[in-house]
């Protein structure tokens, strides 16, 4: 793809970063990245100044949320009962237990439990998607 170059062969590339998907992270790159960039700079910015002594705070155009009025809808019925939910990390073994568990909810943890760097997010995500496409 124009203007798109990739630096690291991996076995499963060509199965998780299709030219589709590849198409996908092009454009939202393009559209985004320089709000990215203008965030982390701003980031900067601010970690210089909190450094230097100055404390966080709420932003002044936020306030009316804090001093509103209002309240949050009730939590939906069916994420209520939370006694049969599994977090986990998403290598084989992992997921095969969370399906066989009888739990009503697997969150996969495509982060944090993506160490050691043995996992890969490339074989998570192809692990991830094998049961999905069983059905």
């Amino acid at each position: 793809m124009k203007g798109v170059e990739i630096r690291k062969d991996h076995p499963l590339l060509k199965e998780v970063l299709t030219e589709e998907a590849l198409r996908f992270v092009v454009a939202l790159h393009r559209e985004f990245n320089p709000v990215r960039k203008a965030l982390l700079e701003r980031r900067r910015e601010l970690w210089e100044r909190y450094k230097a002594g100055e404390k966080p705070d709420f932003l002044q155009e936020t306030a009316f949320v804090r001093g509103g009025d209002w309240r949050v809808a009730e939590a939906p019925e069916d994420l209520l009962d939370r006694r049969v939910e599994i977090t986990g990390p998403v290598d084989r073994k992992m997921i095969v237990n969370a399906l066989n568990s009888g739990a009503k909810v697997f969150m996969a943890d495509f982060e944090d439990a993506l160490s050691p760097p043995g996992i890969t997010s490339s074989g998570a995500r192809r692990t991830s998607w094998t049961p999905c496409a069983a059905r």
